[in-house]
């Protein structure tokens, strides 16, 4: 595409833009947020990955625009949107297409958005979710896509961690489009060399907390760059610990309600003391600030999900694998701790033959690789061509398809339903306040009663 002509698509897309936010805020009303922060070769050749290989799901002339709601309305999310709907326009060019981001919102407004849409039998094409027991807060609006999108090419070819992610009650409603990793563990590798820690060295939890504490004897850093002013840090955190400790029967276990209180606990006590290394106003701070501190050298350690690396690409002389690292976090190799996005298909859709179309793109690997190209993640497909991608992302892509494990993430929804989500946050609401891990892994064990 010529830069005059991108230049034109941006403009168009502007347009769409302003007009599908006005009708969103209109939905929305007065909706609270929340503090949840949060090209390949297809193998159809068509670049579909639809059966029929036009790719058309029926007659263009029975298609209606497709309306994306979505909330990455700023930044990398906003530049992996862009990517993924040039491509789709460029290969389906007779359909029309509508993308309407909920501005400056967070995912709980999103969802509220959403909601208000199917009260009033008004449901959009497709949005922006996470798949697994998130699915089940808007479960009876869904509808199956088995034989429409989920064809022998997205069966074969999503692993197993996504593809069980993408069913609701045993039946394929969403696909999902890329992969963030949970269980990351990165650090200024200026900082911790002035220490004398070596990083790839660290087998357990409790060796990170021995490493920081060496960091603090030995250097003006930070040990441990963490915000708590939102609770999902701390959980994100928790759920890795757990992982590491308890292992992967022991993990599930938990998700699946018949978690071990003193894993449970033993996991929160390994939080309170990496929590003496953190940095004094961690409570007023939020993660782009914790961030920075790795990446001006004030800070040597920060556990994250891999949106982290992308502030990194960004700041010039600080580069992967010379001014910062990660390992993946002590305890929890072979593990691929998952969250991702994804599109679902509703029932009563405002424009069917299009809506299964735009998924069944956003299920290729060309796809996926146009919008993980900006978003910093990885594709869900075990298939994808991903030497466009950067090296980091190279070498997350090749864990991802060598782990031994892909389970699902409790701070980002897609392993407990919404309802037990909420009775988890609650707890470590409480436990930002006190640290009194005994109190709160009953609570958390309780939050399945």
């Amino acid at each position: 595409m010529s830069k005059d002509n991108k230049g034109k698509r941006f403009s168009r897309r502007t347009v769409l833009m302003g007009a599908g936010a006005a009708g969103a805020a209109g939905l929305a009303g007065c909706i609270g947020g929340d503090d949840s922060n949060d090209g390949g070769n297809n193998s159809d050749g068509d670049g579909t990955g639809n059966q029929s290989g036009d790719g058309s799901g029926g007659s263009s002339g029975d298609m209606q625009p497709i309306q994306l709601l979505h909330a990455w309305s700023s930044g990398d999310g906003n530049a992996a949107i862009g990517a993924l709907i040039e491509g789709f326009q460029e290969a389906h060019p007779d359909v029309e297409f509508g993308e309407e981001p909920v501005n400056g919102a967070a995912r709980g407004n999103l969802d509220q958005v959403i909601s208000n849409r199917l009260q009033s039998n008004d449901p959009p094409s497709t949005f922006q979710t996470w798949p697994g027991k998130t699915l089940q807060k808007f479960g009876d609006a869904y509808e199956s896509i088995e034989e429409d999108v989920w064809t022998d090419d997205l069966t074969n070819n999503y692993l197993e961690g996504p593809k069980t992610q993408a069913q609701l009650d045993g039946t394929f409603v969403t696909v999902p489009l890329n992969i963030h990793r949970i269980n990351n563990l990165f650090y200024n590798v200026s900082v911790v060399e002035e220490a004398g820690v070596d990083p790839t060295s660290l087998s357990s939890p409790a060796d990170v907390v021995s490493a920081c504490q060496q960091i603090s004897d030995n250097t003006d850093a930070v040990p441990f760059a963490q915000q708590t002013s939102g609770t999902w840090s701390t959980t994100q955190l928790w759920e890795t610990v757990l992982l590491a400790q308890a292992g992967i029967d022991g993990y599930e276990s938990f998700i699946n309600g018949e978690g071990d209180k003193a894993q449970v606990q033993s996991a929160l006590e390994n939080v309170v003391e990496l929590s003496e290394f953190y940095p004094g106003d961690s409570s007023s701070i939020d993660f782009t600030e914790a961030n920075t501190m790795v990446m001006e050298g004030d800070a040597a350690f920060i556990h994250q999900g891999d949106w982290a690396a992308g502030a990194y690409r960004g700041k010039d002389g600080f580069n992967y694998g010379e001014q910062w690292n990660q390992v993946t976090y002590p305890g929890t190799s072979g593990s691929y701790l998952l969250n991702m996005d994804s599109f679902p298909y509703f029932a009563n859709n405002p424009s069917p033959e299009a809506t299964k179309t735009f998924l069944s793109y956003c299920g290729t690997a060309e796809a996926q690789v146009l919008f993980n190209a900006e978003k910093g993640s990885i594709p869900p497909r075990g298939d994808a061509d991903v030497s466009q991608l950067d090296t980091f992302q190279q070498d997350q892509y090749d864990d991802f398809n060598n782990a031994d494990n892909q389970p699902p993430s409790i701070q980002h929804g897609l392993a407990v339903v919404p309802a037990i989500k909420t009775n988890i946050d609650a707890a470590f609401s409480g436990f930002l306040e006190n640290y009194d891990a005994a109190t709160t892994a009953q609570e958390l064990v309780d939050s399945f009663k």
